[in-house]
């Protein structure tokens, strides 16, 4: 007999000016059987303030939150365990996040440390763009072990008038991470030293106004997918291995001609076999799919689906490939897909979640 998923949510719950209300309790988590589409709620907790972004051991026994509080000058990173056997949550502990608008964040490769991004709004305060955590031997915090800062702005005067960085990945051969820097356009690449340091070790440009919000990394290495949030566009670039370069491969749009201008993208992921992307259309309100060349890294769309919501945030597939989850803020529902490993396309089961304003959805077997 297979295996429950374990769904984990962040949700919204306290108030923030750009979010269109908060109705969520907190930190959830749920099991799921991808056979019977049976979803169960197996603990929560208000305890944790707006955990707009998690990351999740591969065992689903630790999970990192990130609290993003509008005014807050620094954000935090709470620490939880998570009990299978007990279905019980456990608060470990907290750190600030040495920036305001905390908006993502990544466990290494390896396991020893935890990469936070932060958006960043206003000025004051440390304002460091990425920050570098290690874990005490239970998966505790440690103190930020280092971090570092972007300067700059974009062409939309509107939402690039500084640095936000918006998202923090590790590539696959592990040792490099990637920030997506939404308000300079550009992807930033750092070496991680074994204790915590950040060396940059290139920039990566582009276009101007683009947005880069979330990126997906191919199985083998070589392709990286940026999702970008403000011009609704889907970009294919290849990996440099040695200097951490990027460079274009391919743009696609990722929203029909006519309702681009009332679009921003969200996130975006990729199946087991690298064989297909799905993004989310804030405002369309659909998840795109997109078929990837294996020898190029060229994209080619197949379609778009319906999000089963409206403001589909944040997008997560479980571990087989089998399912796909819709995280739609706005509607108070995590949509279920079902989605064709051949094809790609996607399926509404009909099944959700429901839970007030989700923001994040991570799924472990």
């Amino acid at each position: 007999m297979s295996k429950d998923c374990l769904v984990f949510v962040g949700s919204l719950n306290r108030e923030a000016p750009y979010f269109q209300g908060a109705r969520g309790v907190g930190l959830g988590v749920y099991s799921f059987d991808e056979q019977t589409l049976e979803i169960r709620k197996l603990a929560e907790t208000n305890d944790v303030d707006n955990p707009t972004f998690l990351s999740v051991t591969s065992d689903g026994s630790r999970i990192y939150a990130n609290s993003e509080v509008f005014t807050w000058r620094e954000g935090t990173v709470s620490a939880y365990g998570f009990d299978r056997a007990s279905n019980r949550l456990s608060y470990l502990n907290k750190q600030p996040s040495l920036g305001s608008i905390t908006a993502h964040n990544t466990i290494t490769r390896d396991g020893t440390k935890l990469l936070v991004a932060n958006y960043g709004l206003g000025e004051g305060g440390p304002d460091r763009a990425v920050v570098v955590y290690g874990f005490d031997r239970d998966g505790a915090l440690s103190a930020p072990l280092a971090s570092v800062s972007h300067k700059g702005t974009g062409p939309n005067a509107a939402r690039q008038e500084r640095s936000h960085a918006h998202s923090v990945t590790e590539t696959i051969a592990g040792g490099t991470a990637i920030v997506a820097d939404l308000g300079i356009d550009r992807l930033v690449s750092y070496r991680i030293g074994r204790d915590g340091n950040l060396t940059k070790s290139a920039e990566s440009a582009l276009p101007p106004g683009a947005g880069p919000r979330h990126i997906a990394l191919h199985p083998n290495g070589r392709f990286v997918f940026v999702m970008n949030e403000l011009d609704s566009t889907v970009v294919s670039m290849a990996l440099d291995q040695a200097s951490g370069r990027l460079s274009v491969i391919d743009a696609k749009p990722a929203v029909p001609a006519e309702v681009r201008d009332s679009n921003h993208c969200a996130d975006i992921q990729i199946s087991p076999d690298g064989r297909f992307v799905y993004g989310s259309n804030r405002g369309h309100d659909s998840v795109v799919i997109m078929a990837i060349d294996q020898d190029t890294g060229a994209l080619s769309l197949i379609g778009y689906v319906p999000c089963g919501g409206a403001t589909p945030r944040n997008l997560a597939m479980t571990p087989s490939g089998g399912h796909l989850f819709s995280a739609n803020q706005n509607a108070d529902r995590i949509s279920i897909f079902a989605r064709d490993a051949d094809s790609g396309m996607l399926t509404d089961t009909g099944r959700a979640v429901e839970i007030g304003t989700p923001m994040c959805v991570k799924i472990v077997t």
